[in-house]
């Protein structure tokens, strides 16, 4: 099933896992936005890794994936997943960026928050944004911080994403339980991004794991959407205020807005601007009073 999160559990095994298929909304998410290959193909891995996380997590909120304080090309990536699994992701970063995961981090951390948790932002776990990919990162972050040896796969192509992951969960027999996860770990490094991408995901289960028997559990939709629209920007800039954006678009003709996470553009001209504020002045004038 495309656009989902299916969850699936190794039977006898103490080993849970998912994976995710994401192809609608994914030209539209990093079309936009003139990102460098690399730079591309991380955001596409961030969006994934963000709803496998949130499919696994019991939050309320919104559960966040960013990193920051590096000082190589990469200056900022943002994935974020609510609890109804709606994912966007971007990035910002230097024209020609490139390189691994460390080489354009070098030296950054990546975070996994929850947003709107009570108290503010609380910040789960930090990791060291090293290595040679997004998976590595975060396997280092399940192992060190969680205590649950995790493997991620990641796959990034033209409109497509997709994503697996298995985890072992808490030890119930220690040695026959590291025994089984050293089996399937063994399965799972067969698998490459490149087979990921372009197999069908009931054929490469069968080819990864031929001898095991495995529940899968109903499919968790996902939608890869940026919540930006005409109304929110519209919203946004009512609040600037009539006086300095009227001026400011009589001097250049124009307001342009640009949504930081997919890159679209929405513009204004002055009997645009004018209509809008006429209305929301229309709007206030019918409130009640009290």
């Amino acid at each position: 099933m495309p656009d989902a999160v299916t969850p699936f559990l190794f039977e006898r095994r103490n080993v849970r896992g998912a994976w995710v298929e994401i192809e609608s909304g994914v030209v539209e998410m990093l079309g936009h936005r003139n990102y460098a290959p690399d730079v591309r193909r991380l955001v596409g891995e961030s969006c994934v890794a963000i709803a496998l996380l949130a499919a696994q997590t019991a939050f309320k909120g919104r559960l966040s994936l960013q990193f920051q304080r590096g000082s190589g090309p990469l200056k900022l990536l943002v994935a974020q997943a609510d609890p109804g699994l709606n994912v966007r992701g971007m990035a910002k970063a230097d024209a020609n960026a490139a390189g691994l995961l460390g080489q354009l981090m070098d030296g950054g951390v990546l975070g996994l928050v929850v947003e709107g948790a009570k108290g503010g932002h609380n910040y789960q776990a930090l990791v060291q944004a090293n290595g040679a990919t997004l998976a590595d990162a975060l396997e280092r972050y399940f192992t060190q911080s969680e205590q649950l040896p995790t493997r991620l796969c990641f796959a990034c192509g033209t409109g497509r994403l997709r994503g697996l992951l298995i985890q072992r969960l808490p030890a119930r027999d220690e040695d026959e339980d590291a025994e089984h996860w050293r089996h399937l770990q063994a399965l799972f490094a067969t698998l490459s991004p490149d087979e990921l991408a372009g197999t069908p995901t009931s054929d490469l289960m069968l080819r990864l794991f031929p001898d095991e028997e495995i529940r899968v559990f109903r499919p968790k939709p996902v939608q890869l959407v940026c919540r930006c629209s005409h109304a929110s920007i519209s919203t946004m800039l009512v609040s600037l205020g009539r006086k300095e954006l009227e001026g400011l678009v009589l001097e250049r003709g124009e307001v342009e807005v640009t949504c930081e996470f997919c890159g679209k553009s929405y513009r204004y001209n002055v009997l645009e601007m004018q209509r809008l504020f006429e209305a929301t002045e229309a709007r206030a004038g019918q409130a009640p009073r009290h």
